[in-house]
């Protein structure tokens, strides 16, 4: 599991590991690992042209004693200092000490930017609040268009550390190493499209078990995946019954249908006008005119795509005693009060768009405070949201850590993705995952799914839909 943890709770963790370290250690193993990789990003250290931005405070420090360690390798390192009054002494001392420049003020960074192989962003760090300012924007936006490597430290300079969230300019980094433990601005978009790859460098900080996120890797995902014993049948897998599709929308039927057979379902009890369009493609779907109450047994309910205006159907799926996922046009007609009351498990499967709906806020709300946005979802309607986007995250009914989803590809942005994995959650459902669970799990097949079925090319829904048993295998090791 990557856990990721709050500013504060990370500084009140450096507060605790410098009181018991000799001063000036704990900069030194951040500076050192820094200073890796900028060496690895480096064609050759020895001769490179190395420029550091350089803010106030520990951030500008580690930035400062990193480049010293490449200046002492042979590199050409020169500090471009935002605030020289309020630079880091021994970080300047140590960098002039071994051969590095000093640049006060931006004035004169432009012209270093413009030759630079590296340029090192040490401007804010994790403590930084709103947008860069001018001149820091200027060199920003001077780095990203000189061909050099950009590494930030710790956190893109202008990500707010706690949410991802960037209320204006910002640093655009290829790569950020990050000390102690990762931030939930570098998992969670749109901050994680400005860290680029991430690299952590373990200090030695104790932190508290609960995160503020945390990603699923393949170890916990397989550890969570069901899989049958020889006891098992149809039924101990899980049955998935699915209200979806319209005379208008058959194939989003098909689509939620298809997530759930790959997703692992024992069966399928498909209830909805199109029923002939999911018999030609799945005859093995056991089909029900409705209403859902007389569709037989299930384990659990997926109710809502390519519905239209079907709101009986969303609150009788409501009304049954076994774990439902609501998507697409379900949303609509799914109320608060009518999800809060129910006792078994529901997952909200909304994109930003619906989650914007469901908020009664704006749509660019939501996709800029995505972790803020699938917290208030969770917390009002008393159940599991799954935000789909760029990162897709999880948050639970009692709160705890969110979850964000590691997985994915740009291809999955295609009209059908979100009701093949409506099915594959459900299936998840049915086999006895809790929502958090089947939320978290499903949307790692699925996007795992979308990069086997693009594989640097478009892709269509049902090709995500078909590449669901390659992703499980691949988990699983097999």
């Amino acid at each position: 599991m990557r856990s990721a943890y709050e500013a504060e709770t990370v500084r009140a963790a450096e507060r605790e590991l410098m009181a018991r370290l000799p001063e000036g250690t704990l900069m030194g193993r951040a500076a050192a690992g820094l200073a890796a990789a900028a060496a690895e990003l480096l064609t050759r250290v020895y001769g490179a042209r190395v420029v550091l931005l350089v803010g106030s405070g520990d951030n500008g420090g580690d930035a400062l004693y990193a480049g010293a360690r490449l200046a002492r390798r042979g590199a050409g390192v020169t500090a471009v200092l935002l605030a020289p009054e309020r630079a880091h002494p021994g970080g300047l001392t140590a960098l002039r000490r071994a051969g590095g420049r000093v640049v006060r003020g931006p004035g004169g960074g432009a012209a270093e930017i413009a030759r630079a192989d590296l340029v090192l962003d040490g401007i804010t760090g994790i403590g930084g609040r709103g947008g860069l300012r001018p001149e820091a924007a200027g060199l920003a936006r001077a780095a990203r268009e000189s061909g050099a490597v950009l590494l930030a430290v710790d956190l893109p300079s202008g990500v707010d550390a706690d949410t991802g969230e960037v209320p204006g300019e910002a640093f655009r980094a290829d790569a950020t190493v990050t000390f102690g433990t990762y931030k939930p601005g570098l998992l969670v978009d749109p901050g994680r499209e400005h860290a680029g790859a991430v690299r952590l460098v373990e200090i030695g900080l104790d932190l508290p078990e609960a995160p503020a996120v945390q990603a699923l890797q393949y170890a916990d995902v397989r550890a969570l995946l069901p899989a049958p014993s020889a006891e098992s049948d149809k039924y101990r897998r899980g049955v998935v019954g699915v209200v979806a599709g319209s005379a208008r929308y058959p194939g989003a039927a098909v689509l939620a249908v298809a997530g759930a057979l790959h997703g692992g379902a024992g069966a399928v009890r498909y209830v909805g006008p199109a029923a002939e369009a999911v018999l030609a493609r799945f005859p093995e779907t056991l089909v029900s005119a409705g209403p859902p109450a007389r569709a037989g047994r299930v384990q659990s309910w997926v109710v809502g795509p390519g519905i239209g205006e079907n709101a009986e159907a969303v609150a009788e799926i409501l009304a049954a005693d076994v774990p439902v996922l609501v998507d697409a046009d379900g949303l609509r007609h799914a109320e608060a009060a009518a999800v809060r009351a129910r006792t078994a498990p529901t997952v909200l499967t909304p994109h930003a768009g619906e989650a914007a709906a469901l908020l009664g806020t704006g749509r660019a709300e939501v996709e800029s405070a995505r972790l803020a946005s699938v917290r208030a979802l969770a917390d009002r309607f008393g159940a599991t949201a799954l935000l789909k986007g760029s990162t897709t995250l999880v948050a639970g009914p009692a709160g705890g850590p969110v979850r964000v989803n590691p997985t994915g590809t740009p291809w999955l942005a295609t009209a059908g993705s979100g009701d093949v994995l409506s099915g594959l959650a459900g299936s998840l459902l049915a086999a006895g995952l809790d929502g958090l669970d089947a939320a978290s799990v499903g949307a790692y097949l699925h996007g795992l799914a979308g990069r086997f079925a693009a594989d640097g090319a478009p892709a269509h829904a049902f090709q995500v839909a078909e590449a669901l048993g390659a992703a499980w295998r691949d988990v699983r090791g097999e």
